[in-house]
């Protein structure tokens, strides 16, 4: 059973991810690798604040985590295996 609810949870958030520019290019820049806000900002283009809030909402997703989240400065995130496994899809079904 808790198979079909990671299943409904993935699919979920590929939809979640798919219509938000920003939180797809944030997820891809993170893939395999912990990064601070502002390297995602400098390797997307993206303001630092547009970082910020998208990380933000995805990790209340589970999406990605905070690996020193007591830091004030210098945080650095990493994908979750939900986040992952979602970006993994995206990127099959562009193929």
């Amino acid at each position: 059973m808790s198979d079909k609810i990671n299943e409904k949870e993935i699919w979920e958030n590929i939809g979640y991810i798919k219509i938000s520019p920003t939180r797809y290019k944030i997820l891809k820049t993170i893939e395999g690798e912990f990064v601070m806000p502002s390297e995602i900002a400098k390797s997307t283009g993206l303001r630092i604040t547009q970082v910020s809030n998208a990380l933000h909402d995805l990790k209340k997703k589970k999406l990605v985590y905070c690996m020193n989240e007591e830091a004030t400065n210098g945080r650095l995130y990493q994908n979750t295996e939900l986040g992952l496994e979602v970006l993994k899809r995206i990127e099959e079904n562009k193929k």
